[in-house]
């Protein structure tokens, strides 16, 4: 369940292995290779077999990729990993860019010659994502080439298998609707939208429809499997066959066929003639030209699930609700925990940190698994936006310093994911850190307390977040927040609030709001809850209904590390209402020791 902090130090190796790789190229007859942080799901997760980008380059983050020439080689991360990145990867073997500027595309179009080709593994790249590789091999003359192998696994020798967990059911009760009820209702979507089936590629999609669970990738309990979905509602679901027991084959019913992984092709070659729908953002390219090239009509659409999954259930909600407060009290433990190691100066490290927190959660009830890695940031290290403590890098808590600890848990009802930053020990936080914290606390209570028409969208609200630190001359380069599933996915689309939050946001979705502050070398801020999106009560007067958010996450936000003169009365008293809600609720589900500490944590701020 628990995080490894061995984490795998290929920065030595790498240089051998782009070797390597370079000649499986040549052999292969193409110039260059895409080697992007992927699997055949395209999941934020991957199995061991599927991490071929930190194989090659070192990188462990969640997103990249890595584009191999014959003379040139480069990783693009985000803005979420920049230093890590600097620090994991061979400078002198591969430069170290963003995804967003310059760019990958922009990078090829520039390292290409006229003519020469760049070969791509036509399951680990979207048919999207195929597109914008060939518009800039284009540009330089040059051409795309999809592969029948993967050249990274014919140079990986010691590659791990497939992963193979059992598929078991989830609790309709905790889901709110049946199978068969999300499977007519996605064939009905399917039929709308012109097509007499669909191609499912996303775990937590088919997991979600088919009311199942699994652990095939730690962090994210969905099988990965493969599926269509006709207009009448079956389902033919390929995966593993040792996955499914009996209990999970009389789960799944009579109109759910299930087959072998292998059958899949054959499985799209019998769609030939029919309108099939897919996904062209999520599915893999070669997805959609098995369909063209067995006479389908590929309808291009989003996957029908998407949006239904993001919807949360009043049963998903309720679960959400519960699990929360578990997570609450989990986590307010913690706090104090740490809180006292700190007044004690008591010798800490980041990992034991994360193994406190770790148990703490293990013992909240129904814990099946963290949701994702969690990140413990001191000093310096919180400005690293996704720093994974490993045994290499992990520092000592030194008093004085602010400490991140961005964290959550998989519950058999719902997800959780919470960021709290605190003042670790005397002496008092510094000024400057205070006036920072202060200032990414507004952004957070603008979100909570926004009010919106219906359908706008996250990019519009994104903004609220970010506008004290902006006339601050600050910002930090992550989305606000991203939306959560269910017992699934702790990252989830479509929702986001973000730049490139295009999705109207509806009620039941749930979202993060985590604005930031990061000072390279000197501390990072983040402060993170999660909300869920609710019609608003009604303004007096009001021309149109709006909408709003509850906050789900009940946990103290470090009142030392508030300057309460930058704070607007209204911001004042949501703070003090949100921590008395906090108390109010989360105070019966401890300890007297913890009790008595939560007491002194969500007191009033000073006037």
């Amino acid at each position: 369940m628990f995080q490894s902090f061995d984490l795998p130090d290929d920065r030595a190796a790498s240089a051998d292995r782009l070797a390597r790789l370079r000649k499986a190229m040549a052999q292969a007859g193409v110039d260059g290779f895409a080697a992007p942080r992927a699997d055949a799901h395209q999941g934020e997760n991957v199995a061991p077999r599927d991490e071929r980008l930190a194989w090659l380059t070192g990188f462990t983050g969640s997103a990249g990729l890595c584009l191999a020439l014959a003379h040139r080689a480069a990783v693009f991360v985000d803005g979420r990993y920049t230093l890590q990145a600097r620090e994991q990867v061979d400078g002198a073997a591969f430069e170290v860019l963003g995804l967003a500027d310059p760019g990958p595309e922009a990078w090829l179009s520039q390292a290409l010659h006229a003519g020469a080709v760049l070969g791509l593994d036509p399951m680990l790249h979207t048919t999207a994502g195929v597109e914008k590789l060939s518009a800039a091999a284009a540009k330089a003359g040059a051409s795309v080439k999809l592969l029948d192998a993967n050249l990274i696994d014919a140079v990986w020798s010691d590659q791990p298998p497939p992963p193979c967990s059992a598929i078991r059911p989830y609790p309709e009760a905790l889901a709110g609707r049946s199978a068969a009820v999300k499977r007519d209702a996605m064939g009905s979507a399917v039929a709308a939208a012109g097509a007499e089936a669909a191609v499912l590629t996303l775990p937590d999609s088919i997991a979600w429809l088919l009311n199942v669970r699994g652990d095939d990738v730690a962090r994210m309990p969905a099988p990965l499997a493969f599926a269509t979905l006709g207009a009448d509602g079956a389902v033919t679901l390929y995966t593993d066959p040792d996955k499914l027991d009996g209990v999970a084959l009389a789960h799944l019913g009579p109109d759910v066929t299930t087959a072998p992984p292998e059958a899949l092709g054959s499985g799209l070659d019998a769609l030939a003639g029919k309108a099939v729908l897919v996904d062209r953002r999520s599915a893999p390219a070669w997805v959609g030209r098995r369909l063209e090239a067995a006479g389908a009509r590929v309808v291009w659409a989003r996957d029908p699930c998407i949006l239904a999954k993001a919807t949360k259930t009043q049963a998903e909600l309720d679960g959400a609700r519960a699990a929360h407060r578990r997570d609450a009290a989990a986590m307010a433990a913690f706090l104090r925990w740490l809180d006292e190691a700190g007044a004690a100066e008591k010798p800490l490290t980041e990992i034991a940190v994360v193994k406190a927190l770790e148990d703490f959660r293990a013992g909240a009830g129904d814990l099946r698994d963290i949701s994702f890695d969690t990140i413990c940031g001191a000093g310096p290290h919180g400005a690293v936006v996704h720093y994974r403590v490993s045994r290499a890098t992990d520092r000592a808590l030194v008093p004085g310093e602010l400490v991140l600890v961005d964290s959550g848990g998989q519950y058999l009802d719902g997800t959780t994911d919470v960021t709290r930053t605190v003042a670790f020990g005397p002496p008092a936080p510094e000024a400057e850190a205070r006036r920072l914290f202060t200032l990414v606390l507004k952004g957070m209570i603008a979100i909570s307390t926004a009010r919106f028409p219906e359908n706008t969208t996250g990019r519009e609200l994104d903004p609220l977040a970010r506008a004290a630190l902006w006339r601050a001359g600050h910002d930090y380069d992550h989305g606000t927040g991203h939306g959560v599933g269910a017992y699934l996915g702790v990252h989830e689309g479509p929702q986001s609030l973000s730049r490139r939050g295009e999705e109207p946001l509806k009620a039941g979705m749930i979202l993060s709001n985590e604005p930031g502050c990061y000072l390279e070398g000197r501390f990072g801020i983040r402060i993170e809850n999660l909300l869920v999106v609710e019609p608003a009560t009604l303004v007096e007067g009001a021309a149109r209904p709006t909408m709003g958010f509850e906050t789900l996450t009940l946990a103290p936000v470090d009142r030392r590390l508030i300057d309460p003169a930058l704070l607007t009365p209204e911001e004042r008293s949501w703070l003090d209402a949100y921590h008395a809600r906090v108390l109010a609720e989360i105070g019966p589900l401890v300890d007297a020791p913890t009790r008595a500490w939560l007491e002194g944590a969500c007191a009033p701020l000073e006037r």
